[in-house]
């Protein structure tokens, strides 16, 4: 089955470069595009593809609105990729939040959007993780702290409604670890782990990796000091 990718930027030249390279993958398949967010919602409700990106700035509709819509619309897909010019972004931060599966600089070279791409679709690892973690503890530690347990917009869902053991699994999905290393870490099957990541996205109302992160700093299990 291939990888189906829609790709949302006002830039044309960005659009048809992004789509050529994709497009070139055996395990990719770009079946449309948008110039808005208002486009992309469109777009995306007509196509149904896997995997969007989309550009957080954009004409009509930014990117941050657009990716709130199309969740709302569409609870199990896709995943929405975030394109930005700098990491540390506000927008990128309030996309994750609201359900995004990851981010990438729009100067990336081509492997890495690719790479991108696969894990995204996947979702049993975090993307790039080390720079994930870094926005995210960033912006989460800037929230005022009574706006931080319980998560607002995650249906007040605390991490007290977690096993013990579900806890650890989201302490290391916090710190970026993929299910197999995570598997490896709590000496469990790579199965168990994904049953556990299952449970607590379906416990906290996520639907994202990248959006456990966002709740594990915000909620206080993990700081940016954790190891």
């Amino acid at each position: 089955m291939s990888i189906r990718v829609l790709i949302a930027d006002d830039q044309a030249m960005v659009r048809a470069g992004f789509g050529a390279l994709l497009a070139s993958q055996p395990d990719i398949e770009v079946v449309g595009d948008a110039a808005d967010g208002a486009q992309a919602v469109a777009e995306v409700a007509e196509h149904e593809p896997d995997v969007v990106l989309m550009d957080v700035r954009m004409p009509v509709m930014d990117g941050l609105e657009a990716v709130r819509r199309i969740l709302a619309d569409a609870p199990e897909r896709p995943r929405v990729l975030m394109l930005t010019t700098f990491d540390l972004d506000d927008y990128v931060y309030a996309a994750l939040r609201a359900g995004a599966s990851g981010f990438l600089l729009k100067d990336a070279p081509a492997a890495e959007l690719i790479h991108a791409v696969r894990v995204v679709a996947a979702g049993d690892a975090l993307l790039a993780p080390s720079v994930t973690r870094r926005l995210i503890a960033d912006f989460a530690s800037r929230r005022p702290a009574e706006q931080r347990n319980p998560v607002p917009g995650l249906n007040q869902i605390q991490v007290s409604a977690l096993t013990p053991r579900e806890l650890d699994v989201l302490r290391l999905i916090a710190r970026g670890l993929s299910n197999q290393e995570i598997a490896a870490d709590l000496v469990l099957a790579e199965q168990t782990v994904k049953t556990h990541v299952s449970r607590i996205l379906t416990k906290t109302g996520l639907r994202a990796r990248a959006q456990a992160v966002v709740l594990a700093y915000e909620s206080g299990l993990v700081t940016a000091n954790s190891r």
